[in-house]
């Protein structure tokens, strides 16, 4: 078992990797716990959950609606929550944003932590403290920037998730490599088949690999002003293919870090042979890099990303392998390469 402590300018975020589900009451405060998971994990897991009222929502991203958190307030008053409570959410990354979301709003804010049942949520929703829902098929639009008191990442949990979920991960901890040390790219190119096999202690130290990636720029620039806007490496274009798509996030993603790519080596960046290796590593890990909807769509959703600041928009480029580089472009630069 390990813990990475993770220290906001104001509060902090305790999280452990490899304790088990069944011990999460060690970390409950002395209060009135409600826990809010989705109908899969329930199905999996209700039997480990500590004794408390749960909202279970249905799985996937659809139920991050506003329309969903409202019938959660409600469940809340009607089971006399007060600001003295304490959400726990259980399960993946919908269930981590919809948790603390409500947890950030419901009576100007109480507090709460997440036990994460997927690998996507292990490396990257849960950890970091934004938590948000999105509006009009818009990821993430409606949100608020606030840490859970602690994170439990139980990488046994990972041997019930289907094959599509855990590549869903894979792509994050690729991201968190690609935009920190090459030497964890190496690592994960040499330990693919390890890791696809959830072999521990394999998965488990590049868990914890992924985690002190993104604790590290985090701790750095909580509410994303400078260096933490390197965490978006991928998802600015691969937020618009998700939401014209409806492909999972972590696919969406891969498509995301392969445009960045190209249009890195298009601004005399990237080298070739690096974009290769990055290319390879991706497939090897079942993910997509490409997508058959037209980049002008891709494009039209993408100057509606929270991001944009007027006409420019910060993307995220690589120099080289763990070289990230924060590019102002403006949407017309944008717009010139994807017709090239």
């Amino acid at each position: 078992m390990e813990k990475i402590i993770l220290k906001g300018n104001s509060t902090s975020s305790t999280i452990i990797i490899d304790e088990r589900i069944e011990n999460t009451v060690k970390y409950l405060p002395n209060k009135k716990i409600f826990i809010i998971t989705d109908k899969n994990v329930e199905k999996i897991y209700r039997n480990s959950f500590p004794k408390a009222p749960v909202y279970s929502i249905t799985p996937g991203e659809k139920s991050k609606q506003l329309s969903y958190v409202e019938n959660i307030y409600r469940w809340l008053l009607e089971n006399n929550a007060d600001r003295n409570s304490f959400i726990l959410g259980i399960g993946g990354g919908v269930v981590c944003d919809i948790a603390g979301f409500v947890a950030s709003t419901y009576m100007r804010g109480i507090e709460f932590g997440f036990v994460s049942t997927s690998l996507l949520s292990q490396v990257d929703a849960s950890v970091g403290g934004k938590n948000g829902v999105d509006l009009d098929g818009y990821k993430n639009i409606v949100g608020t920037f606030n840490q859970p008191s602690f994170v439990i990442c139980d990488t046994n949990l990972l041997q019930t998730l289907p094959n599509d979920e855990l590549v869903n991960g894979f792509a994050e901890m690729i991201k968190h490599t690609l935009i920190s040390d090459e030497h964890l790219f190496d690592l994960m190119e040499k330990e693919c088949d390890d890791l696809l096999q959830l072999k521990q202690p394999t998965i488990s130290k590049h868990v914890s690999y992924s985690i002190k990636v993104k604790e590290k720029i985090v701790a750095s620039d909580e509410r994303e002003k400078g260096i933490r806007k390197l965490l978006n490496f991928g998802h600015t274009w691969g937020h618009a293919v998700e939401t014209l798509t409806g492909i999972p996030h972590g696919k969406a993603v891969s498509i995301g870090i392969e445009f960045a790519c190209r249009l890195s080596m298009h601004k005399g960046l990237l080298l070739n042979r690096d974009y290769l290796r990055i290319i390879n590593l991706l497939k090897t890990f079942e993910l997509p890099v490409c997508t058959n909807q037209s980049p002008t769509k891709i494009f039209d959703i993408l100057v509606k990303d929270k991001k944009r600041n007027e006409n420019r928009i910060d993307f995220i480029l690589l120099k080289g392998i763990g070289k990230p580089a924060i590019v102002s472009m403006t949407l017309d630069e944008i717009r010139d390469f994807i017709k090239q």
